[in-house]
């Protein structure tokens, strides 16, 4: 056995390194990369949006009218803003990726050589010494040492690995020395397994990206058949009054001789593109990306990475976050609760005369076995050296004799020259007379920590064990170190109705407790997921408890899975190779710069100083951004709204009201502007509703009162003959007063910010109109007209409050579902706090088969009712005149009952025995 190992510990030989090479079972880099510059311009410029506003600069092209290619600024700058974030987060992302090991010591030959990670084949023997990170999944060959495992686990305890254990990729040698072989390489590796899991693109859950997209394909929709027959209509206008009609030729024939002859239909072109960019929400789109951008420059001074926009407001909105403990709640290191002396022989004070008398027994022992055994110290040790490092007033004497921890014995001790002390677990310390005399106070005290007993003992053996009986001295309390700022952040998201739950690779116990300690609701109530061991038990568990230990990283998102199948909006919190599926699966994932890289890289924001508590500022960025959104956006789509129905009304009406140069000032004073300004002010209410039916409930009214203004120009300009330039000027100054209407509401309730931007938007439009009215096409107008556009102006903005007013009073509704490839669940929010109920819209054949059917049972419900209630009124005067009802009226065969209740008379229906009469009841 002897010859065998020292063989193994020769390693591969140079043809054996080659031959596995040749096989291709080498350790391949797995990491998960980030997207290249050329693939995030790819997807910033390629877009449905960017692609609708090409198409019409092509149309203006072909007029040769260069100014009015000035629209396409809006499509660069809103480009340029999505490519810098995105290769900003990527660089960031790039400087946090920093591998705690880029070489490995590897034994071929007979030689310890030192390679590269990417140069390691199988059956590699590489040694491992403390502070190494195991490159690659290995057996250990020779030697003990102690592992870190909880980037991969989530398990906060060192593991002690000896020859024939398993060793994971990820994890990290805390102390100890060992030889291993790797058995495995590449994407067999652990790390490399869950990495390739997470390999998939994730959707998206924003509901301001979803109705951006919306809006956008309903315009891509709508612009095309709009856009062919407005030009066709300007066309066919202009060929009418053209002498080619006159002439005889046809419309088509027109056209073909006056692009023969060089002559575009530059004015059709103009106007047709003029109405279709009005439909197109270039504002909104490039007010979102600019709002969001800001909001990712202002986390990144409190050191929050955002890696997408979106997720700032996905945040907001979320109603359910999962934290793992360890690199969350808790630093990831150990240290000292406290220290309780037990009364001993001689009282609790110094071990010896010449030690302070305020030095108790159990201090002067604690420390000296801490400093006995630095040099293998584990978190626990290290625990203890760091909270007696800062008192001098402990005496450190040299040690006789030394025994260092061990897994087996689970304790440490030493002798010294006042005596023998030991440190470690009380059942393991002690006997059963001792550890029943003090198990009550460890009960109590390991309801929140890891109790540590120390003793006196008589002296040690030879070989390290326990001579003489035990007796206790004190009790040591250690945890896990809780973030300072853990408590404080816990409490903001329970007054903000956010559900906490605790998903934890580490004891259930231990998570339980410190989640009690950082004030999370219902944490007493835990579950090992070990226990879960089906779908339907994972399932309900979700419902059940908010503090989950053992968890794997599988589980973990499938507890994710669960809670969205519930219609819960669900953020993850992580920093481990194990909470990498989780992340990714979560509707927004939050990791800390100090974790795994896989976290980093997969995370949608990253906490760059690894403090949790920059997770309230996160939250207040994104409803900053939500509401003033929300406010901003139906400015915008206002002009999309009204711009659609002015186009498919002129189809048929020609001409189209506004030219490009009018829709400019409305677009710059009415929405562009104001738009910015309520965009970016501070807003940190909750966030409410839905954002497109927030949106539409303010920009419908304003839309409809356009339109309908509009149209009444159209008839008073032809009832009274007006000039196409007095008609434009009239439906100008309608539309610009129903706009300041509707910045004026929602610019309450009104701050000083607010009311210089009301006064500079009226004081815009007035210079505009008044003092440039040959720049923007206004007509000189007689005092008729200017009556007549008066009129029209307070009949609109009448309309536009008294249609807010009613979209204000109509309520909210109380049932909505969410569909996707024909599927959905549906939402019944409880009234005055109840809980919600949550349940599935099955398919859309179901449902249709559902309603169907619900349908036909309504109809017959209500001929039921109608003829229950002809019998009663036939049976109740039957009853008054005197005639038998009842019992005598079934020997005739009628079979009904009346009968008198608490909601009135009721009429009761006998039922068919077998021969096929009917029976009484």
């Amino acid at each position: 056995m002897r010859h065998v190992r020292e063989r193994s510990l020769r390693g591969l030989t140079s043809a054996e390194v080659e031959e596995r090479i040749e096989h291709g079972d080498v350790n391949v880099s797995m990491e998960i990369e980030t997207k290249s510059v050329a693939q995030l311009i790819f997807e910033n410029l390629f877009t449905l949006f960017n692609l609708m506003n090409a198409v019409l600069a092509v149309l203006v092209l072909f007029t040769g009218s260069l100014k009015n290619l000035s629209f396409l600024a809006v499509v660069i700058l809103n480009t340029s803003i999505g490519v810098i974030q995105s290769i900003r987060s990527k660089r960031m992302v790039d400087r946090l990726t920093l591998l705690a090991t880029k070489r490995v010591v590897v034994v071929r030959d007979g030689a310890e050589v030192d390679l590269d990670l990417e140069q390691i084949v199988i059956d590699d023997i590489v040694r491992l010494g403390r502070g190494d990170q195991i490159p690659a999944d290995s057996v250990v060959v020779t030697g003990e040492a102690q592992v870190n495992e909880s980037l991969l686990t989530g398990e906060s305890d060192l593991i002690r690995k000896k020859p024939g254990s398993k060793l994971m990729s990820g994890s990290f040698i805390d102390s100890g020395l060992i030889y291993a072989r790797v058995e495995h390489v590449g994407a067999d590796n652990f790390v490399s397994k869950i990495n390739n899991d997470a390999k998939y693109v994730k959707p998206v859950n924003s509901e301001i990206m979803s109705a951006l997209g919306s809006i956008v394909r309903f315009a891509s929709v709508v612009m095309i058949p709009l856009g062919v027959a407005l030009l066709f209509s300007s066309l066919h206008g202009t060929y009418v009054h053209s002498d080619a009609r006159a002439l005889g030729t046809t419309m088509w024939g027109w056209l073909v001789q006056e692009i023969s002859a060089g002559r575009v239909p530059s004015a059709e072109l103009l106007s047709t593109a003029g109405a279709l960019l009005g439909m197109i929400p270039q504002g909104l789109v490039l007010l979102t990306s600019t709002v969001l951008a800001f909001a990712t420059f202002r986390l990144a001074r409190r050191h929050v990475l955002a890696q997408q926009l979106y997720c700032i407001e996905t945040l907001a909105r979320v109603d359910v976050l999962c934290l793992d403990k360890t690199g969350t709640i808790t630093s990831g290191r150990m240290e000292v609760e406290g220290t309780y002396p037990v009364p001993v022989q001689g009282g609790e004070g110094s071990a010896e005369p010449d030690v302070s008398a305020d030095v108790s027994v159990l201090d002067f022992a604690v420390a000296n076995i801490a400093w006995a055994t630095s040099e293998d110290a584990n978190e626990t040790l290290r625990a203890l050296l760091e909270h007696y490092g800062a008192r001098d007033d402990i005496p450190i004497e040299e040690p006789l004799v030394v025994v260092p921890f061990s897994s087996a014995r689970k304790w440490s001790g030493a002798t010294l020259p006042q005596g023998s002390f030991v440190i470690g677990a009380a059942q393991f310390v002690l006997d059963s007379e001792a550890y029943a005399e003090i198990e009550h106070e460890v009960a109590r005290l390991a309801d929140t920590s890891r109790v540590l007993v120390a003793a006196e003992v008589a002296r040690f053996s030879d070989d390290g064990e326990i001579i003489g009986e035990a007796r206790p001295i004190g009790l040591v309390a250690i945890r896990d170190e809780i973030r300072s700022s853990a408590r404080e952040t816990v409490g903001y998201f329970n007054e903000q109705g956010v559900t906490l739950n605790v998903i934890s690779g580490d004891d259930p116990r231990t998570a339980s407790s410190i989640a009690r300690v950082v004030g999370i609701p219902d944490a007493a109530a835990w579950v090992d997921a070990t226990t879960l061991d089906t779908e339907a038990k994972l399932d309900a568990a979700a419902d059940r408890y908010h503090v989950f230990g053992r968890v794997t990283p599988y589980q973990k998102r499938a507890l994710v899975q669960a809670l969205q199948r519930r219609g819960h909006t669900v953020a993850m919190t992580g920093d481990g190779v194990n909470d990498v599926l989780a992340l990714k699966e979560a509707d927004c994932s939050i990791a800390m710069a100090a974790g795994s890289d896989a976290a980093r890289n997969v995370a949608e924001i990253v906490l760059v100083d690894n403090d949790f508590s920059s997770m309230p500022a996160v939250v207040a960025e994104g409803r900053r951004s939500i509401n003033n959104l929300q406010r901003s956006a139906s400015l915008f789509l206002t002009k999309t709204l009204f711009s659609m129905a002015l186009a498919a009304i002129c189809i048929a009406f020609p001409p189209y009201p506004f030219t490009i140069v009018q829709m400019t000032l409305i677009n710059f004073f009415c929405i562009g502007f104001p738009g910015f300004v309520l965009g970016l002010e501070s807003n940190r209410a909750r966030v409410e509703g839905g954002f497109l039916s927030n949106v539409l409930r303010r920009a419908l009214p304003a839309s409809a009162s356009v339109v309908i203004s509009a149209c009444l120009c159209m008839v008073a300009a032809v009832l009274f003959s007006f000039s196409d330039v007095v008609f434009s000027t009239m439906c100008l100054v309608t539309t610009s007063a129903i706009g300041t209407c509707l910045i004026w509401r929602i610019s309450r309730p009104f701050t000083p910010l607010r009311c210089v931007l009301l006064a500079s938007v009226v004081a815009g439009l007035l210079a505009g109109i008044v003092g440039f009215p040959d720049l923007f096409s206004i007509a000189h107008l007689a005092v008729d007209e200017e009556i007549v556009i008066a009129l029209i102006a307070v009949a609109g903005c009448a309309l536009y409050f008294k249609l807010a007013r009613a979209l204000d009073m109509r309520p909210a509704r109380l049932t909505r579902s969410a569909t996707g490839f024909g599927r959905g669940v549906r939402v019944r929010l409880g009234a005055r706090g109840a809980p919600s109920k949550v349940t599935s819209t099955g398919s859309l054949a179901r449902r249709l088969a559902r309603r169907a059917c619900s349908k036909l049972r309504s109809r017959g419900d209500k001929a039921a009712k109608r003829s229950a209630a002809a019998s009663a009124a036939k049976a109740l005067s039957r009853a008054r005149a005197g005639e038998p009802v009842g019992s005598d009226r079934r020997a005739a065969g009628g079979c009904k009952r009346v009968v008198k209740s608490p909601q009135g008379i009721q009429v009761k229906m006998g039922h068919r025995g077998r021969d096929g009469k009917r029976r009484p009841h």
